[in-house]
């Protein structure tokens, strides 16, 4: 079997590098049509903008609870590196300074919070019409502050969610809803088989993973993922099925990245396999007409992953990932 990349990989396993595309102009392309980049303008200088009213939140909750200044201090670092990302092909601008008691909407770390909700909403709202490229950046800022949101207390629904994550065969295609089988191209099947091969390496893990927790809520908290994971498994299956394309097989079973031997061990290859998973669906965020429920599952395995104790990226599914020994099927 090749050695596993960014694209195929098995989720127990390090990711492959990242790809970049690079493109030169000079004077005769002053006439050219606006480039997918240009086209994101709009919608970056939106995302901006409820950026830098985020980052204000966050100065003003600061500034009024001390105590909380460390905790949400980290948070707000990843909030300035959602910018970073999010500015990327627009002209260099600082945030929005420091807004004062008096403007700023966010009071508490419970409105902070929610604050990270809605603002995670907005990231999914603009997810259809956002080039491939800046999608899987929406997508992964929108996990991102999902996980902010869920550890300052506030575990409410993303107002602008993706519909279920089991497609229907029979729908027609849009890049925010599910897809025909025929709808999809060359690329978003490709996509489609890595993200099965990592939900069936994600099964075999919880199955280990299930085997060191001990009996009570740690127990229920793995069976509830396992379950996730192999409806998500099936539900690409059929969808590939349908579209006459014979979806990818599990391994009889695959290599470990370290030793499981206790709860302790079990929690750890539980946030590896989660973490390891956003970069699939970030992949399928980028390429896929299934952009809405590629969205949803990178959400659903960043909060996770935050769950069992993983410290997540700034950018979950798009920071390269710790070395890690490679995994492979045995």
């Amino acid at each position: 079997m090749p050695a596993p990349t960014r694209r195929s990989f098995l989720a127990l396993g390090a990711l492959g590098g990242l790809l970049s595309v690079c493109g030169c102009t000079d004077d005769h392309d002053k006439n050219a049509r606006p480039t997918a980049e240009d086209a994101d303008r709009p919608l970056r200088q939106r995302q901006l903008a409820a950026t830098d009213a985020l980052l204000a939140d966050y100065d003003a909750v600061i500034a009024a609870s001390p105590a909380d200044a460390d905790r949400l201090g980290d948070l707000r670092d990843d909030v300035l590196q959602h910018r970073e990302a999010l500015a990327q092909s627009l002209p260099s601008s600082s945030p929005a300074g420091s807004a004062s008691a008096g403007t700023a909407a966010a009071r508490t770390v419970a409105e902070l919070a929610a604050s990270e909700r809605r603002t995670a909403g907005r990231r999914l709202a603009d997810l259809a019409d956002a080039s491939p490229a800046l999608a899987g950046t929406l997508a992964s800022v929108a996990a991102s502050g999902a996980a902010h949101a869920a550890a300052l207390g506030d575990t409410g629904p993303i107002a602008d969610d993706g519909p279920p994550p089991s497609p229907s065969p029979t729908a027609s295609a849009s890049p925010s809803g599910s897809a025909s089988p025929a709808a999809m191209r060359a690329a978003d099947v490709e996509a489609l088989q890595a993200a099965l091969a990592a939900e069936h390496a994600a099964v075999y893990g919880y199955g280990v993973v299930g085997a060191f927790l001990p009996v009570g809520p740690q127990r229920e908290d793995g069976r509830a993922a396992y379950a996730a994971h192999q409806a998500r498994r099936d539900a690409w299956q059929r969808l590939l099925t349908t579209g006459g394309t014979s979806p990818t097989a599990a391994a009889p079973g695959y290599r470990l990245p370290f030793q499981v031997k206790d709860a302790a061990t079990a929690g750890r290859l539980a946030a590896h396999l989660e973490t390891q998973l956003t970069a699939a669906y970030a992949d399928l965020c980028a390429t896929t007409v299934l952009r809405a429920q590629a969205a949803a599952a990178l959400r659903e395995c960043a909060l996770r992953a935050a769950h069992w104790g993983a410290d997540l990226p700034a950018l979950p599914g798009l920071a390269a990932a710790d070395p890690a020994p490679s995994a492979s099927a045995t």
